[in-house]
Order: C-alpha cells, then sequence, then structure tokens
C-alpha cells in the first residue's frame, strides 16, 4: 500500500514516514508541490496527504491537478482551520481535512477509514517491514534481520538505522540524523559517529563493501545500496 507524503517540513515529514511505515505502508515522500505531482505520475500511490502550505505549487494546486486525472483518496494536512479553507480543499476534491497538529494514530486511523470506503477490490492491511538490500526491519518489534540473521540493535541504533535505510543511496546531513534519532538538533555529531561504529560492527559492515554505511566528510552518512 503507498502513500505519498508532501511537506516542507521535514522534521514533521520525518515523523510521518516512520508512524506510516510501522503501519506498514510503502511512503514516497516530497517536500515541495512539484515534487508531490512528479512521484504521483512516476509512483501512483494508493492515497496521499497534502500539506497546503508548500513551495513551487501549494497544496490546493497539487490536489486540483491530481483530481484532473484520478480519483485517488487525498487527505489535506494543515495549520490552517479557517472554515473557507477547509471548504476551498473540499471542494477541489480533497477526501479530508485533517488540522496540525495531530496525531499520528488518529491520521493512519482515518486513511484506513478512508481506503476502506474508496477501495472497490478489498482493503488489505499492510505489512510493516523495511527493506534495504539484505537488510529487513521490522517496524513493530524494532528487530533487524541481515540475510536472515538477527541483529541486535538498540532502540537509537534502529532509528539511525531506519532513517539511513529509508534513503537508500542517499546522503543524510549529520544534523538530520541527530534531530530524528535523538529528537532534537543540538546533538553531538561525535556521538552520532560512535553509533554509526556500533551499527557497522554489529552489521560486519566495512566502510567500501556494496550495502554499507558511508561516511561524506563535513556533510553526512549514507546506506549505500548493495
Amino acid at each position: 500500500m503507498k502513500v505519498l507524503i508532501a511537506d516542507d517540513d521535514t522534521y514533521q515529514l520525518d515523523l510521518m514516514d516512520y508512524a506510516l511505515r510501522r503501519e506498514g505502508y510503502t511512503v514516497l515522500a516530497a517536500i515541495n508541490g512539484q515534487q508531490a505531482l512528479q512521484r504521483y505520475e512516476a509512483e501512483h500511490p494508493d492515497i496521499v496527504l497534502l500539506d497546503v502550505t508548500m513551495p513551487k505549487l501549494n497544496g490546493f494546486e497539487v490536489c486540483r491537478r491530481i483530481r484532473q486525472e484520478a480519483a485517488t483518496p487525498i487527505i489535506m494536512l494543515t495549520a490552517r482551520d479557517e472554515e473557507e479553507d477547509v471548504v476551498r480543499g473540499l471542494q477541489l476534491g480533497a477526501d479530508d481535512y485533517v488540522v496540525k497538529p495531530f496525531s499520528p494514530k488518529q491520521l493512519i486511523a482515518r486513511m484506513k477509514g478512508l481506503l476502506r470506503r474508496c477501495r472497490t477490490d478489498g482493503y488489505q492491511e499492510p505489512v510493516s517491514q523495511l527493506r534495504a538490500g539484505d537488510l529487513v526491519l521490522d517496524l513493530q518489534s524494532y528487530q533487524v534481520t541481515k540475510a536472515g540473521q538477527l541483529v541486535q540493535l538498540t532502540p537509537l541504533e534502529f532509528r539511525i538505522l531506519y532513517m539511513l535505510a529509508m534513503n537508500e543511496g542517499r546522503v543524510i546531513p549529520y544534523s538530520r540524523l541527530v534531530e530524528y534519532a535523538w529528537g532534537y538538533d543540538s546533538g553531538d555529531a561525535n556521538l552520532l559517529k560512535t553509533h554509526i561504529c556500533h551499527i557497522r560492527q554489529k552489521l560486519g559492515l566495512t566502510s567500501d563493501q556494496p550495502g554499507s554505511i558511508r561516511a561524506v566528510a563535513g556533510v553526512g552518512y549514507s546506506l549505500a545500496r548493495a
């Protein structure tokens, strides 16, 4: 089950991404309206979550363009709660409207309800795993397997590996990894380096092999594609 999330707040995007993947959804992320449309056309998600205030194209315009082509379920996500904004979103074809801040559990429940109503071929519950090469991360139990072998990671190490795995092949800045793992943006990059070393050791990785965690000096880390 694919869900497209479009939000220019990367911290909010990461939180929603994690909550949805833990419920078994395949998450497609976009940080502006133009990127959201490109991902929509390329990936054909089952449901779309749109922030209203995004650069390049706002959520209203993205909703309008998607609705011209398809009946994909759309939920608007925004800090705006003025009646005229709610009415505008619904008139443009949105199926639901959720005002920030919201509970991830509440959002997921509303998504499931909307998908049940909209799907005619029977709603299927997604599976709660993230795969990257020979790594499998179980988002319910916080367990990791590598080539079928269980690897014991701490919750903090799991969050770091999760962020790298869901962005496989892309460099994630130190600051974003620290903020996601610890929940604040003033953490110590050297401490992050220590945890990365522990993850490498537990997974039996070297820095130059396929599927390794690679450091990009002065920038961040990347989980290389296997």
